[in-house]
C-alpha cells in the first residue's frame, strides 16, 4: 500500500498507534506498511478507517512515476521474444499465488 506511510505520518501516528486502532501488532502493521505481506480485506478497511481515508487512496500513486515505469516495462517486455515474455508471465503469477496462499493462511 503506497501511501499508507504517508497517511500514517500525516495522522501523527506511529507504527504501534495505528496497529492499536487496527487492532493489530505492530510488527504486522510495519511488514504490510514496507510492503512484505499482504493486508487482508478486512485489514485494509481497518487501516482506512484509522487513517481516516478510503481504502483505493492506500493503493492510488498519486506521483505519476509509476506510469513511466509501466511505460518502460512494457516497452522492456515488448522487446523479449515470446517464449520469454510467456515464461516470466507463467513465473509471475505462480509468484503472486503462492504470496496470497501464504498470506491467507491462518
Amino acid at each position: 500500500m503506497v501511501n499508507m506511510r504517508r497517511f500514517r505520518k500525516e495522522e501523527g501516528l506511529s507504527q504501534e498507534a495505528l496497529a492499536e486502532r487496527c487492532s493489530a501488532s505492530t510488527n504486522h502493521i510495519a511488514q504490510i506498511e514496507l510492503g512484505r505481506h499482504f493486508a487482508s480485506i478486512e485489514m485494509i478497511e481497518r487501516i482506512a478507517a484509522a487513517l481516516k481515508v478510503e481504502p483505493y487512496h492506500l493503493f492510488k500513486d498519486e506521483s505519476g512515476a509509476e506510469e513511466d515505469e509501466d511505460r518502460e516495462t512494457r516497452d522492456y517486455l515488448a522487446g523479449l521474444p515470446d517464449r520469454i515474455r510467456r515464461k516470466l508471465k507463467k513465473q509471475l503469477l505462480e509468484a503472486i499465488s503462492a504470496d496470497i496462499d501464504r498470506t491467507l493462511q491462518p
